[in-house]
């Protein structure tokens, strides 16, 4: 990481084209929960800079990033996954949310990102492949959608084992799905306590953080799964609904149809949910 970070520190500054294309797996049939909170969070970020982008679904977009990690931009003749390059790629080019920050600011922007990234994306990943309910009606199902059998059957359980296999590697394989929710609930209520009463995170801008919180939050918050436990640990947090209103009201306004829609995991349609 460090390496690309200076390749792209180091890199003539170039204007951003207006074709930058985000690539991410289908919506209606194929994403799931991580993987579109993950898109979502970059697409924040992005609309939060004023950098236009172009979002394309594609059955292999995992297999095209360079990280294997969705989503992943293509700007120019670079190809870019995953929030934290993408983050140093845009400063490349002299746009940056945090760049008022100070050291210590910047340093703590960067430890709630992890805490966000080691919390509510493992729980997500958990709870796609690691219940066995959301995994059989839900992950293996939409995962393999775009194959046919043999092959669908072969890469949705060669994902399941992946996913569980890190799972082990990190301490999470022997926690149960209650434990899961309570490391989220403590995680909302440490993201509640930053916030605040502050429009962000780090009072009346957006910084990256921002744009990663929403991307989790919103999607959990619209998206149905086999039980509604985890957007409900979410919403004992008002302030936090509040943060992912405004930003899509503030970011979003030209895409209405977001706050009346959500994905539907184990459905082939977009289903009306409640707004937040």
């Amino acid at each position: 990481f460090c390496l690309i970070q200076d390749f792209f520190l180091n890199s003539t500054a170039e204007p951003w084209p207006e074709n930058a294309t985000l690539y991410q797996p289908l919506k209606e049939d194929q994403i799931l929960l991580s993987d579109c909170a993950s898109s979502l969070a970059v697409q924040a970020y992005l609309r939060m800079c004023g950098l236009p982008v172009q979002v394309v679904c594609r059955v292999n977009a995992e297999y095209m990033s360079p990280s294997g990690k969705i989503p992943f931009i293509h700007v120019g003749n670079q190809v870019v996954s995953e929030l934290g390059p993408i983050v140093q790629f845009t400063k490349a080019k002299g746009h940056s949310l945090s760049e008022a920050l100070d050291d210590v600011q910047r340093a703590e922007m960067k430890a709630y990102m992890e805490l966000v990234n080691n919390m509510l994306l493992t729980a997500e990943l958990y709870i796609q492949w690691c219940d066995d309910a959301t995994a059989t009606e839900i992950s293996r199902p939409r995962y393999s959608s775009p194959y046919s059998w043999p092959l669908s059957s072969i890469l949705a359980y060669q994902k399941q084992w992946e996913v569980r296999r890190k799972m082990n590697a990190i301490g999470w394989g022997g926690k149960t799905l209650e434990q899961v929710y309570e490391d989220v609930s403590q995680c909302c209520q440490a993201l509640s306590q930053r916030l605040g009463t502050q429009p962000y995170f780090f009072n009346k801008h957006p910084t990256e953080l921002d744009a990663l919180v929403f991307g989790h939050l919103f999607t959990i918050l619209t998206t149905r799964l086999t039980s509604a436990e985890l957007a409900e640990r979410i919403k004992s947090y008002s302030n936090l609904l509040s943060f992912c209103r405004r930003i899509e009201q503030t970011y979003f306004e030209d895409n209405a149809k977001r706050s009346s829609e959500s994905v539907v995991f184990g459905h082939s349609t977009l289903k009306h949910s409640r707004r937040l």
